[in-house]
């Protein structure tokens, strides 16, 4: 029976004007991550905020939140990285800056992932009209891609690869190959806001698989997205052999649900679908056959 890996993704950079039910206090996202480790999630990724208002990126609040988690229960917890197109302020100029805080974490044995998304996109709003303000993008430069796969491969990290365009997994699994790093974990990017990619169906799923197979065979891969609901997509997904995405950084704006809640919903429609759950042990245990 293939095992599932869940990953909780708990808040994203939205603030609560788009996602009000966001966790943006170091306590809540702490009891988000715990409830949704003991609900079936394998992987917690976190935006960190202290006390409201903006994101943070200091490495010392995303510590507290990893600290925090890992005391109750053995997960891993990864944090996110700035961004120009989505979230708050410019992109710092250097990549050194805008890894800063992720390298801190991973010199203090804190991580096992990073974010490194292998290229840009503009953020285009389906419901985009010809008042709408342009959107703005999300800005991956390569120096930027190539500068965290090198200190991934120096702590020996599976990167965490955001897939929003099909270039960006032949742009991934080039860059990879180049930086001797650890085989990334592909999040396939699926949305019904943004114009990003593709929707939620099968047919686009195949297709990424499709070039997914070409590009890095055996790459341990996940369907994920942003203003998406992707459990229609999930007994294809447990069908072809890959993990699972949720959480109020993913879903549908203005969402009731909590994270608990998608990822109970989740871990029920892997095992309708003939998926087993996977555990961290589960989880850990298949990346060590990743190199």
């Amino acid at each position: 029976m293939h095992k599932v890996w869940i990953e909780a993704a708990l808040n994203g950079p939205w603030s609560r004007r788009r996602q009000p039910a966001i966790p943006d206090t170091v306590p809540a996202i702490i009891a988000d991550g715990i409830a949704c480790a003991e609900a079936g999630a394998a992987i917690i990724h976190v935006h960190a905020y202290d006390g409201g208002g903006p994101q943070t990126f200091d490495w010392q609040v995303y510590a507290r939140i990893i600290e925090g988690i890992r005391a109750r229960i053995d997960v891993p917890v990864y944090p996110s990285i700035p961004s120009a197109g989505i979230g708050e302020g410019p992109l710092p100029e250097s990549a050194a800056e805008r890894f800063a805080h992720v390298e801190a974490l991973a010199a203090r044995g804190l991580i096992e992932f990073a974010v490194v998304d292998p290229g840009s996109v503009n953020f285009t709003e389906l419901a985009a009209g010809a008042t709408t303000a342009p959107a703005l993008t999300y800005l991956n430069p390569e120096s930027h891609v190539r500068h965290a796969l090198d200190f991934a491969a120096r702590y020996g990290f599976h990167p965490a690869y955001a897939i929003y365009e099909p270039g960006f997994t032949r742009a991934g699994a080039v860059l990879a190959r180049a930086a001797a790093v650890r085989t990334p974990i592909y999040r396939l990017m699926f949305s019904e806001t943004f114009a990003f990619g593709f929707p939620p169906k099968p047919y686009a799923l195949a297709a990424h698989l499709a070039l997914l197979a070409e590009e890095a065979p055996g790459a341990p891969w996940m369907i994920a997205g942003l203003g998406v609901d992707v459990r229609p997509l999930i007994p294809e997904a447990v069908r072809r052999g890959g993990h699972v995405r949720v959480g109020l950084e993913d879903a549908p704006f203005g969402t009731e649900a909590t994270n608990r809640m998608l990822v109970e919903e989740a871990a029920r429609l892997v095992r309708s679908s003939g998926g087993e759950i996977a555990s961290v042990r589960d989880m850990r245990e298949a990346l060590a056959w990743c190199r």
